[in-house]
């Protein structure tokens, strides 16, 4: 028998390092998602994901800092380890504080770098440094203590590996309900627990009091796990001013966004404000009970789809908030209104919390308030309506035009060619589908009115209409700057007496005024998509100084106006105005920039740091190739299926859970059944490739199908033909890390520290992978994505020696 290896104690022999694996996976995925939620409502959505995307490079540097730091790399793994997660609970709990009560004001920042006003924008730039740096220092620690498990037992890898992807794949099932339960700092307060267990049923530390100091730092999380409440609310940004010196009367977190509902107006008639993750969103209005008191929507922009769809008209509402639009519904004699919103606090609010406020509107026998997302609605019901409202439902609200920039790197289906297609389907003979939005200079930049459109005429093609210009009508409201338009969609030719009752509505509405209608020949900002053929309008899109072509599910980014050849050029780059133009996406990019920069210094640090072990270790440039390509590969596949995905479940946290779950845990699968291979050389990689590509290909045909014809089907059934199509592409997938671990990490004097270094290399690619993914669906669409990612996988086996893999121990 071989005498053990000398960096290993008798317990790591045991399943404690299998429980540390699995619990330490499990709150890093939890703390994840759960400050997503918590920097969504802190800040704006752009800075959130490139705060989360730093964070996470964290993991990585701890598997390079196990391979560097003699004390983590030769010292006894289950005090290490111990350490590490004491360290990691520690830093969640005083996190979370510093995260709470810092004040940013980074849209401020990225306004005073871009115009090179960089001294101005360096005490921004500290305090957004500091918060960074305390958020980065739980996943360093988890990092570290994750790349000591797998390092000091790469024997059984495959059987850690297994560990950890249940682990995060449990922690996806839960974080959603977590959530809801004991709300998103909670669910950072409960993760921080999780950690702290490991910390106090690790190895046995030198003092007492030590002990009972993680013992004591278990309880504190745990009690803020189980008392959210006594937590102090995160300080929003200050490019979030509604909440800023205000006491909202009503708080409460969702998995969507969170809800704050400000005191009553003074004004006629009284207005509660609903706060949507720190910005205005829509609003609660005092109504009792009698549509006669609703005469404000005879002047309203409110009134225009009513004055077309003739009397006693079935309304459904995309996105029907606070029920503004429902009560206008009620005003113009609807005797049904299918009100559709999307967040179940908001629903709440009308059933439950402010239904004596909004004279039950609710409970009208006329009202149907559903909480479901729009689309998945439409596609489901076999219901005609006189009119399908979309009331711009992910900016939450038309007015709401200087808030929904926080969008520009999240995808829409609810204004896709298909959702149109999906909506005019279920419209009446005559019926109008309505679309409004807020906008911010509709004389120069109509920017979303002119997308719209664009995807509109694409659209109504499909569905044999050639004369786009005769089944469409525009109308605005309010003032050209800060205002509103509506768009009106009929596959019935629009009549004279139609645009005549359009333009009276309109005169009776404050800055109210007709824009387009083909009987009305005049100039117009949005005449261009409307009527040029289209050879001239490809012209016209490609001179335009904003993208605002068409979009479809493949690449669904409705927010997205800037390309990115003009990021730091013309409208789009250095004369930033708006937050929809340039900002976020020039932000992607830095966070790219900065993703690569720091990978590369930090992996390369051994080649300089430990020169001489460092050259005795054989295959470092096939193991980065690999396990970079991995990284990449995986995150280009995983983040395409949660999106396409999306709509078949219905709402897109259950396509986050469900996916991420059904991908992870059969990965985790893959990677047990991993040990019982036995090839030579790279022939199993290859197969494993082959067979990612026809698991991707029979994905690709599937989802739209399952899109097109099973979205109405119950959820339960929905869920297991999710996790039975995902299921074989994950065994395949995971069979590539411990296999890659057995042919590149070949036992010898310094495998732990390969193996540590191959584990940062994934961690690391698995960042900037996300970072392209996103980059890459804007540009290229998903299906292209999903196909470079198998392209990435297949680029990586080229890395595997040609000596046989031999089975797992």
């Amino acid at each position: 028998m071989s005498p053990p290896d000398p960096i290993l104690d008798p317990d790591d022999r045991s399943a404690a390092r299998y429980r540390d694996a699995f619990l330490i996976s499990l709150a890093v995925i939890v703390l994840e998602i759960s400050y997503t939620r918590v920097f969504s409502f802190k800040l704006l959505y752009y800075f959130t994901y490139v705060l989360i995307g730093l964070c996470l490079l964290g993991l990585g540097t701890g598997g390079v800092a196990v391979t560097l730091v003699r004390s983590l790399r030769d010292g006894a793994p289950g005090r290490v380890i111990a350490s590490a997660t004491t360290v990691a609970a520690a830093a969640i709990l005083l996190g979370y504080f510093v995260v709470a009560w810092t004040p940013l004001n980074l849209l401020l920042m990225a306004r005073q770098a871009s115009s090179g006003a960089a001294s101005s924008a360096l005490p921004e730039v500290l305090k957004f440094a500091f918060v960074i740096a305390v958020l980065f220092v739980p996943f360093l620690a988890a990092g570290v203590a994750l790349a000591k498990i797998f390092s000091s037992q790469p024997a059984r890898f495959a059987r850690l590996y297994l560990a950890d992807l249940v682990g995060a794949g449990l922690g996806c099932a839960l974080v959603v309900p977590l959530m809801q339960w004991i709300t998103p700092p909670g669910v950072v307060f409960l993760a921080g627990f999780l950690i702290a267990v490991v910390a106090w049923s690790g190895a046995p530390p030198a003092n007492a009091s030590l002990a009972w100091g993680r013992r004591g730092l278990a309880l504190v999380l745990l009690l803020g796990a189980l008392l959210p409440s006594r937590l102090p609310d995160p300080v929003p940004d200050e490019a979030k001013p509604a909440l800023h010196g205000t006491a909202a009367g009503f708080s409460q977190w969702s998995p969507v966004f969170r809800v704050d509902v400000l005191p009553p107006s003074f004004s006629k008639p009284v207005v509660r404000f609903l706060v949507h993750d720190g910005q205005l969103g829509s609003a609660l209005y005092a109504y009792d009970g009698n549509p006669a008191s609703l005469g404000r929507y005879d002047a309203s922009d409110r009134s225009y789809p009513f004055r077309l769809v003739g009397d006693d008209p079935r309304v459904a509402i995309i996105g029907s908030a606070g029920g503004n639009e429902i009560l206008a519904s009620l005003r113009f004699g609807s005797p049904s209104v299918t009100g559709i919103e999307l967040n179940p606090v908001t629903v709440s609010l009308l059933r439950e919390h402010f239904a004596d406020f909004t004279g039950h509107v609710a409970d009208d026998p006329r009202v149907n308030l559903i909480n479901a997302d729009g689309r998945s609605y439409l596609k489901a019901t076999d219901e005609e309506f006189d009119l399908v409202w979309l009331v711009a439902p992910d900016s939450y609200a038309a007015m709401n035009a200087a808030t929904s920039g926080a969008f520009v790197l999240s995808e829409s289906y609810l204004y896709t060619e298909e959702m149109i297609l999906d909506a005019m389907a279920r419209l009446s003979d005559g019926g109008v589908l309505t679309a409004q939005f807020g906008e911010l200079d509709f004389e120069n930049k109509p920017n979303r009115t002119l997308r719209f459109l664009s995807t509109a005429r694409n659209a109504l093609e499909r569905r044999g209409v050639d004369d786009f210009a005769s089944h469409v009508l525009v109308a605005r409201s309010g003032k050209r700057m800060m205002g509103s338009s509506t768009i009106l969609l009929s596959e019935k030719a629009f009549t004279e007496s139609d645009v005549a009752a359009l333009e009276d509505a309109a005169q009776s509405v404050d800055g109210g005024a007709l824009e387009y209608a083909k009987l009305r020949p005049g100039d117009s900002s949005v005449r261009p998509v409307i009527e040029l053929d289209r050879g001239e309008l490809d012209r016209w899109y490609t001179d335009h100084a904003f993208d605002v072509e068409g979009i479809d599910d493949d690449r669904p980014f409705f927010w997205n106006f800037v390309r990115f050849a003009d990021l730091w050029t013309g409208e789009g780059g250095a004369n930033v105005v708006t937050v929809e133009e340039g900002i976020g996406e020039r932000l992607l990019f830095a966070f790219l920039f900065i993703a690569i920069l720091f990978a590369a210094v930090v992996l390369t640090a051994p080649v300089f740091l430990l020169r001489a072990t460092w050259n005795e270790i054989p295959g470092k440039a096939r193991a980065a190739l690999y396990f970079g390509a991995l990284g990449i590969g995986f995150m280009l596949i995983e983040l395409s299926l949660i999106q396409k995905l999306s709509l078949f479940l219905g709402y897109p946290t259950y396509s986050l859970t469900v996916t991420l779950f059904a991908l992870l845990m059969s990965t985790g699968l893959g990677s047990l059944l991993s040990d019982r291979f036995s090839a030579d050389g790279p022939r199993v990689f290859r197969f494993l490739v082959a067979g990612v590509a026809l698991t991707t290909l029979v994905l690709q045909l599937s989802i739209s199908q399952l899109v097109a014809h099973g979205i109405g089907w119950p959820f339960p059934l929905r869920v297991l033909l999710t996790i039975s199509l995902i299921a074989p592409l994950g065994l395949c997938m995971g069979g590539f890390m411990p296999l890659g671990m057995r042919a590149l990490a070949r036992p010898g004097t310094h495998q732990s520290e390969l193996v540590a270094w191959c584990w940062a290399i994934n961690g690391f690619f698995s960042v900037v992978g996300s970072c392209l993914t996103t980059i890459l669906s804007m540009s290229l669409g998903f299906k292209a994505v999903l196909a470079l990612g198998v392209a990435v996988y297949a680029i990586g086996v080229t890395a595997v020696p040609r000596q046989r893999v031999a089975p797992g121990g």
